[in-house]
């Protein structure tokens, strides 16, 4: 029965991970929506709050202005060369006949025209020179250095990818999400439309305009992809202080495992879900949620499961507080030995756990772990190095797995500093309590979370696929209610940075109001730049404009620095003008700048201006 198999792993609970529900109490995230154009920020101390020498300052005693209109300062370490390059090549993005069909226009006719060694030369002086650093570690030091000098740090992000076919792509996603127990129909199996693999969708390319896509060939690939990450890690830690690398978990094993274990994590999920509506406990914030094991014992009683639950929680029952919340839940999958343990799933009628899949391969259970393994060895080079890991948010069939397995890595290698940064899509209707959660975790296990925040890259094929094959749209219905759920998750992150200094979050965005609303917050919160608890991310190429500014007022700012071979990163230039098309049609202010540095330059006699550092 479903108790009988657990009763080993709900005993460590006790030990290991159950903590007095008496946490630090949360203020409420607010999203008063001010925002300033310029943010004044205290520097050492607080009125009321003492400084890190312990001593209090005045209000008024170091304020800084972040100006977000001043071009001059926006473009002090580009030459005017680089200027005119940025406004040809964003009005370029601008035109759909050429980025519709941008890999057919460049590759076909540019090639031809100019020959390889020509080509080169020209996307070096066009797209492949704004959007991409260089071709390895050696060439993109330059850049890094500069940008280090006026203030911008770089997490550096390795961006060759197989220019395959979507006939090639499909094929590769059907062979390595699907086991070999469902290719024979072994047996019967419990899986969910959402997480199985469908053909219709197995290029991943499809519909994504800024994140590069991995499909998995064999081990040895992912060996490959593995050293590859390695030497970008390294790189990190050669060319800057304190930078940031950037992985993708599906580079690192078969996507069948993913898509397997974010089944698992959804299921319970809804289980923990469905328990508490039958105590009364719905319509409330996830981690709010909390079952009363008595009455949890008696209902999945009468649905044929035996066992003492309530001791199993606690221990003993004199040192119980008699609840447990979703936290607790998901700690009951924690410790299975072998890793397709994992794969089971509560039966809300038999009150058993059954296994996603009857029967594993030897060779599929090797593969779950060498992914793992693949992880481990990065996390440890990462620390090896001084960089910070930042793993990348992918579709939302692997996201579920790829959060718990980040935030398992989190619970071992981020109770010193944070080293291991997940990532959270603030376009999913779930992503509050994927945060909260989370968070909540960190705090009662004491060590430091970290994280990205970005809107979200696959909101089109995430709507399209959920339409056809018939299951909800797991994303925020406008822009509008992404924006808000976008300012939630930080609101609440923030507030929690401001009660115990032990988290850390990048802002991942080219939204200069998100930009200023997390300014003024850290204002409110008296959280300084020289903390280093809030930083911000842009993508090279793109919004210097908010990038330098913060970076010369003290603000821990990044660029997202793609590098490798011309040919290699087509692919991702390629998605890069097509994600500028739309960024470009709506948003006029970085040209305008880029334009009246220009003037300025060649009014004031600057147009040979060369950047000092």
């Amino acid at each position: 029965l479903y108790f009988t198999r657990v009763v080993s792993l709900l005993r460590l609970l006790s030990s290991r991970r159950l903590r007095s529900s008496t946490s630090a109490t949360q203020t409420e995230p607010q999203d008063d929506g001010a925002q300033h154009d310029s943010v004044n920020m205290e520097f050492p101390g607080q009125p009321g709050r003492g400084g890190r020498d312990g001593t209090t300052t005045t209000a008024a005693a170091n304020e800084v202005s972040v100006d977000f209109d001043q071009a001059q300062g926006a473009y002090k370490s580009k030459d005017s060369l680089e200027l005119l390059r940025s406004l040809v090549v964003f009005k370029l993005c601008s035109y759909d006949f050429l980025v519709d069909k941008n890999k057919e226009v460049t590759l076909l006719r540019c090639k031809k025209i100019l020959g390889q060694r020509a080509f080169d030369q020209f996307m070096k002086m066009t797209f492949y020179g704004q959007f991409v650093a260089g071709e390895d570690h050696m060439a993109i030091r330059p850049l890094i250095q500069k940008n280090q000098a006026f203030g911008v740090g770089s997490v550096l992000d390795y961006s060759v990818e197989e220019d395959i076919s979507q006939e090639e792509a499909e094929q590769k996603e059907m062979d390595s999400c699907v086991s070999a127990a469902e290719k024979e129909s072994i047996g019967e199996n419990h899986r969910e439309k959402k997480y199985k693999a469908h053909k219709q969708f197995g290029d991943r390319r499809e519909g994504v305009t800024g994140a590069r896509t991995y499909f998995y060939a064999d081990e040895a690939k992912c060996d490959q992809h593995m050293e590859t990450f390695i030497r970008c890690i390294k790189a990190s830690g050669g060319s800057s202080m304190d930078g940031f690398s950037a992985i993708k978990m599906t580079a690192l094993g078969r996507p069948q495992f993913l898509l397997q274990f974010s089944e698992v994590l959804v299921k319970w999920r809804r289980f923990f879900t469905f328990l508490a509506s039958q105590q009364g406990k719905d319509g409330i914030e996830a981690l709010e949620q909390r079952l009363e094991l008595t009455e949890l014992q008696e209902f999945l009683t009468k649905l044929g499961a035996k066992g003492d639950l309530y001791g199993w929680f606690t221990g003993s029952k004199e040192k119980s507080l008699g609840t447990i919340d979703m936290l607790d839940w998901n700690s009951l999958i924690d410790d299975r030995t072998k890793i397709s343990d994992l794969l089971v799933v509560p039966n809300v009628e038999l009150g058993d756990l059954e296994p996603l899949l009857e029967k594993f391969t030897t060779e599929e259970e090797k593969q779950m772990k060498r992914m793992l393994q693949r992880m481990d060895i990065l996390v440890k080079h990462a620390i090896e190095n001084g960089v910070r890991l930042m793993v990348d948010a992918e579709q939302t069939y692997f996201q579920p797995a790829i959060s718990r397995l980040t935030v398992e890595m989190q619970r071992i290698y981020n109770k010193e500093k944070p080293v291991i940064f997940n990532t959270y899509q603030c376009y999913l209707k779930e992503a509050y309590d994927n945060v909260t959660m989370d968070v909540e975790l960190s705090r009662r296990e004491g060590w430091h979370f970290a994280s990205k925040l970005v809107r979200g890259a696959y909101m089109y094929q995430e709507r399209e696929r959920a339409k056809d094959i018939g299951y909800e749209d797991p994303i925020n219905p406008d822009y509008e209610s992404t924006n808000i759920m976008y300012h939630r998750c930080l609101d609440y992150v923030l507030d929690e940075i401001a009660l115990n200094r032990n988290a850390n979050v990048m802002v991942a965005s080219h939204n200069e109001d998100t930009v200023k609303h997390t300014l003024g917050r850290m204002n409110e919160l008296g959280l300084l730049p020289t903390e280093n608890k809030v930083y911000f991310g842009q993508l090279l190429g793109m919004c210097d404009q908010i990038s330098f500014p913060l970076g010369q007022a003290g603000f821990p700012v990044y660029k997202y620095v793609p590098y490798g071979p011309v040919n290699e990163v087509m692919p991702y230039l390629s998605r890069r003008a097509q994600e500028n098309r739309g960024f470009m049609k709506g948003a006029q202010k970085e040209r305008e700048l880029l334009w009246k540095e220009l003037k300025r330059r060649l009014a004031s006699g600057e147009l040979l201006y060369r950047p000092v550092y």
